[in-house]
């Protein structure tokens, strides 16, 4: 398939992961104007470019920003998304771009956060079904290591699992509750909740009262996550990934509720602290928790047709300059040019290290 030239973008409001931006920070901070100690939150057009020719992943699909290369789809999108994503690209005979943003930053205990990027999207776009539930991996979430030996270890029994139909069914609801009610194993139940919050969350739509139950055995879940810490690092010597505090943070996320959402980003990475069997588990909640500071904070950022426009109605008359006023994403302050064609500017000319242009003719 050829390379195209032109680029479609398109939009939409469910976040599209993006993985391994540690090893792309100087482009990303290229990208936000240089170095600095702030929250930052940024406004960007990223290209998915598919990378068949990728030493690791046939199915890669990489995120390109300004020409440089800032991070992959995870493997899993990056398999549930490619075919669509082609697809895309011969019908537009184009590159397929989508808006999001480069968050992060920050004071942290161990210095200055690092830089992630989340991109906007419509997956049915891609065709995925924006309701398919986050299916339990198995290097993931620590459960086939634990079916494997679950002859073995006598300190949890994972046969339940034949109870349920493999659907995540409001029956598999029922039958899980009904399981919680008399199971005391730590493991067991960790596994069990875990499973009962995808089943919930996967019926959002079903009933009306699904999300607020599954905000329920969310706290439920992490009320009794000090025990169930324990039994995981002595089963696995670290903590696998709990697939609760990125899914509890997304729904928040959806709501516009950020404190919330920051909350759970926040308690997810105390429970991993410096014991996470993945580490992008940690990045993953790292990024969510600064674009929920950034939000908190109220940090400016210029939006499609947020741009004041001074002198508007002196468009085309001869002798009279039009003049835009941006927001710089950098300091915030508010800065003017000359209306022009083509890309806006994101950052005042201070930010950029360049000299003022002139506003009058």
């Amino acid at each position: 398939m050829a390379a195209a030239t032109a680029v479609h973008t398109l939009h939409g409001l469910e976040t599209l992961e993006v993985v391994g931006e540690s090893h792309y920070q100087d482009h990303l901070w290229h990208l936000v104007g240089g170095f600095t100690t702030e929250h930052v939150r940024a406004p960007i057009l990223a290209l998915l470019i598919p990378e068949p020719s990728n030493p690791h992943d046939a199915n890669a699909i990489k995120v390109v920003i300004d020409g440089g290369t800032v991070g992959y789809l995870s493997r899993d999108d990056a398999l549930a998304y490619r075919p669509g994503l082609l697809q895309l690209i011969d019908r537009w005979h184009a590159s397929i771009a989508l808006e999001g943003q480069i968050v992060g930053g920050g004071p942290r205990a161990d210095g200055t956060g690092m830089l992630g990027v989340f991109l906007d999207h419509k997956p049915v776009d891609f065709g995925v079904h924006p309701q398919v539930a986050t299916q339990i991996g198995e290097l993931r979430t620590g459960l086939a290591q634990a079916a494997a030996t679950d002859l073995e270890d006598d300190g949890y029994d994972l046969s339940w699992y034949d109870q349920l139909s493999g659907s995540r069914t409001p029956a598999d609801i029922r039958t899980l509750r009904q399981l919680l009610e008399t199971e005391e194993e730590p493991i067991d139940r960790h596994y069990m909740f875990a499973e009962l919050a995808a089943c919930l969350y996967k019926c959002r739509d079903v009933f009306m009262s699904a999300l607020e139950e599954f905000d329920a055995v969310c706290e439920q879940h992490h009320a009794e996550m000090a025990t169930i810490r324990a039994a995981l690092l002595d089963k696995f010597g670290c903590i696998p990934v709990i697939e609760m505090y990125r899914q509890a943070a997304i729904r928040w996320q959806k709501a516009h509720d950020w404190s919330r959402m920051r909350i759970w980003a926040q308690r997810g990475l105390a429970v991993y602290a410096a014991q996470a069997a993945r580490p992008e588990a940690v990045a993953d909640l790292d990024k969510r928790l600064a674009y929920a500071t950034a939000k908190l904070a109220g940090s400016p950022v210029p939006t499609k047709g947020a741009t004041t426009r001074a002198n508007s109605g002196a468009r085309n008359q001869p002798g009279v300059l039009e003049v835009e006023t941006f927001i710089c994403v950098s300091c915030g302050h508010s800065f003017e040019r000359p209306r022009a064609r083509g890309r806006k500017p994101h950052r005042c000319p201070s930010c950029r290290g360049v000299a003022e242009p002139a506003t009058t003719p």
